[in-house]
């Protein structure tokens, strides 16, 4: 089986009308989109997917923008497809992400408590398994 990630399209994508871009995107790539749905996050998925933030600063207005509304899950594979989702994501600040990537050309800092940039990719084998998890139980 091939390498899989977790990608999620924030809430911010989303509304933005990004969704179809984005996936565009990461199937132009070469990966394969293998699972897809959209849903409101449970606090409790949020919980489980943000545990290791619990306490941090930025965690209670992360999870308020988390919930602010709809979100797309999608379970991606392809050969080092971790760590090519997040070269293909760019740097979680859109003002500093490199253009040709996801938030460098489609992300923009609003000034905002929380850092809304449009997906979230997982940043190893094991998180991408945990969080697949949580997402496509």
């Amino acid at each position: 089986m091939k390498e899989q990630t977790l990608v999620l399209i924030k809430p911010d994508g989303v509304a933005r009308s990004l969704t179809g871009e984005i996936i565009s995107r990461i199937e132009q790539k070469g990966y394969l989109v293998t699972g897809l749905k959209m849903l409101t996050p449970t606090p409790a998925q949020l919980a489980a997917h943000y545990a290791e933030h619990e306490g941090k600063p930025f965690y209670a207005p992360l999870i308020e923008f988390m919930s602010s509304g709809p979100i797309v899950a999608l379970r991606v594979e392809g050969e080092r497809v971790i760590e090519g989702f997040r070269s293909l994501a760019g740097a979680t600040d859109p003002t500093t992400a490199a253009p040709g990537t996801i938030r460098g050309d489609l992300g923009r800092d609003w000034g905002e408590k929380v850092q809304k940039n449009l997906v979230h990719g997982s940043d190893s084998v094991e998180s991408a398994s945990r969080e697949i998890g949580i997402w496509f139980s």
